[in-house]
């Protein structure tokens, strides 16, 4: 596996200074974010220039693009919101070329319109699924044009709020340009009939072979988020899951600060061992 960060995590004047920063502490991946380059996280456009300046920076610091992010609310109860954002998602895909990757993140939202990551009851709705399934083949139509890879995260304040749920889309759209972002800590929960590890077993069963990026992070049973090793994911059954399916991908650390950095590299370097 190869161990990677949010770029965003990085708050920098340039995108030189970003990328300088992700390899001194021996990170050689990155999601990388458009916030980084002073640009909205999806732009209404993109000057090639920019594009260009972000590769090179990349490649002089010896760090690869795994992704970038296309975060937004596929489900918005506004049509026109999600009209809006998906013409931002092809002026993005048609610049991944030039950024030097070829995957996009995305989330699968939420009815809340004031909060991207909050649950509403609205999530488990028919109309909610029909909107996701069409946003999600409109957006594939656009990755099938500019030649990308769309990878979904589950999570359990969106609308595909579990392994299953992802598993039932990945199904209904039977398409080999739609992948998996799995992170462990937005599936598991400290409560009900299943233990944390038995939630992560079934998500890799469901979902194993179709992940293309994993995400690290830890949080507490209050959903809060915590330094690695403080909080209820375990990372030796995590990272287990992960070698077992035979994953060898970028495995990008969030939900931390700068200042914990260094702590965080150092805890999964551990865990990684030799890898």
């Amino acid at each position: 596996m190869n161990l990677g960060i949010f770029a965003k995590i990085f708050e920098r004047s340039t995108v030189e200074a970003v990328f300088e920063a992700v390899q001194s502490h021996g990170l050689n991946a990155v999601q990388f974010n458009m916030s980084c380059a002073g640009l909205p996280s999806l732009p209404d456009e993109i000057d090639p220039a920019v594009t260009a300046r972000i590769h090179a920076a990349a490649r002089r610091s010896g760090v690869t693009i795994a992704a970038v992010s296309g975060t937004y609310n596929m489900i918005h109860p506004d049509p026109q919101v999600r009209q809006r954002n998906l013409h931002r998602l092809r002026t993005l895909a048609h610049a991944c070329r030039d950024l030097g990757t070829s995957v996009i993140t995305l989330c699968t939202g939420t009815r809340d319109a004031a909060d991207m990551w909050r649950w509403h009851p609205q999530n488990a709705s028919p109309e909610a699924w029909s909107d996701l399934l069409k946003e999600m083949e409109a957006a594939l139509t656009i990755a099938e044009e500019a030649q990308v890879t769309l990878a979904f995260e589950p999570e359990r304040v969106n609308v595909i709020s579990s392994a299953e749920r992802g598993y039932t889309l990945l199904k209904t759209l039977q398409s080999p340009r739609l992948k998996v972002v799995i992170d462990g800590a937005n599936i598991i929960t400290a409560t009900g009939e299943r233990s944390v590890n038995a939630i992560l077993d079934e998500a890799f069963h469901l979902l194993g072979d179709h992940i293309i990026m994993a995400h690290a992070k830890d949080r507490g049973a209050d959903d809060e988020v915590r330094s690695f090793g403080e909080g209820i994911m375990d990372f030796d059954h995590y990272l287990g899951l992960l070698r077992a399916h035979g994953f060898d991908g970028p495995l990008i650390m969030h939900g931390m600060a700068e200042a914990q950095v260094a702590a965080a590299v150092q805890f999964l370097r551990g865990k990684l061992g030799s890898e």
